[in-house]
């Protein structure tokens, strides 16, 4: 079976992309540095001062763990996954797990969006270099504004990992295009309390779980 997360040139990309995310704590704004766990939080979680707390970060890649790259290969993998929407792209290090997966499952269409113009440059860059370019529509600017529209039929796999005060928000734009069994990988839910009780209401149409220590997984309902 073909795997193009673990050869190259993806799997050096990717190395390389993992050191310099660890390293570029080192090298974060001292205001961002010396912020309060409670500042923070409360950053995080407005849905009117996040873009303040994320333009703070938009030297910094905000990556995924190495481990929940590879389980979103996986699950795209396993579920064959051909049509993928991701809020929040970054440096792209989620999405170019997500692409590989796509390759691998002979093809489809990925679309990502990030609103800081400096990353999505280099996140381009990255999927230039993996190869991997042509499976993926990045949008520039406010998710909110750039997933409202022009959106597939069918979304077999979604990650937010973008402002997780939005998270809630992003979610409703897509659900009417939810395949029964689509999943919904939540990065850093518990700074979106919002999602997490939509999600786990037996009402609401999902069965969710958190999924190691920073992941809510959940799956649509018929």
């Amino acid at each position: 079976m073909t795997n193009t997360l673990t050869s190259p040139p993806l799997a050096a990309l990717l190395d390389r992309l993992f050191t310099q995310a660890d390293a570029s704590w080192s090298q974060a704004d001292p205001a961002l540095a010396n912020m309060s766990d409670a500042e923070q939080a409360r950053l995080m979680r407005s849905k009117t001062d996040y873009r303040e707390f994320y333009g703070r970060m938009k030297d910094l890649p905000l990556a995924v763990s190495p481990e929940t790259g590879t389980l979103l290969y996986l699950l795209a993998r396993s579920t064959q996954a051909h049509s993928i929407v991701e809020f929040g792209a970054s440096f792209g290090i989620s999405t170019l797990h997500l692409a590989a997966a796509l390759r691998d499952n002979g093809g489809g269409r990925l679309i990502t969006t990030e609103f800081e113009p400096s990353k999505v440059a280099r996140a381009c860059e990255h999927l230039a270099e993996a190869g991997l370019a042509d499976l993926v529509e990045l949008r520039q600017g406010d998710a909110l504004q750039t997933l409202a529209t022009d959106l597939p039929e069918r979304i077999d796999l979604v990650l937010l990992d973008g402002a997780k005060a939005l998270y809630s928000d992003v979610l409703a734009l897509l659900e009417g295009r939810l395949r029964p069994g689509a999943l919904i990988v939540a990065d850093n839910a518990d700074h979106c309390p919002e999602y997490l009780a939509r999600v786990r209401s037996p009402a609401s149409g999902y069965l969710s779980t958190p999924f190691g220590e920073d992941v809510e997984l959940s799956m649509r309902l018929g």
